[in-house]
């Protein structure tokens, strides 16, 4: 905990590495002093096809954020806007670049060495 998923389209992992990407997602979520640098977690799913923005296949980048409940709402802007401001320094020519924050609960989360 917590979870970063990236959705991307094809092109974004031509324009940096994949390695890059997901540091710079990486090191954004650790610089936002939230989290345990340990607990991070983020992955990539670059779409080749089978994708549309604003009704064709335009390059985008989206965050889907799923952390452990308990952080202000503020807490959560910031680090939504870190994240953003970090891929579009990276990304300045793609036009849709966004994130989401999810809140899991802490009384139904449950990992393997919970049980």
């Amino acid at each position: 905990m917590p979870h970063f998923v990236l959705d991307c389209s094809e092109h974004i992992i031509k324009l940096q590495s994949p390695k890059e990407i997901l540091m710079a997602v990486h090191n954004a979520a650790v610089n936002s002093n939230l989290f345990d640098e340990n607990d991070i977690k983020v992955r990539l799913n670059p779409f080749k096809e089978n994708y549309l923005v604003g009704g064709k296949q335009e390059d985008f980048i989206h965050v889907f954020a799923n952390i452990m409940e308990g952080r202000t709402t503020e807490q959560k802007a910031s680090l939504s806007k870190q994240i953003v401001r970090k891929l579009n320094a990276m990304f300045p020519n793609i036009p849709f670049i966004a994130i989401n924050i999810n809140d899991f609960e802490k009384a139904t989360y449950c990992n393997k060495n919970m049980v």
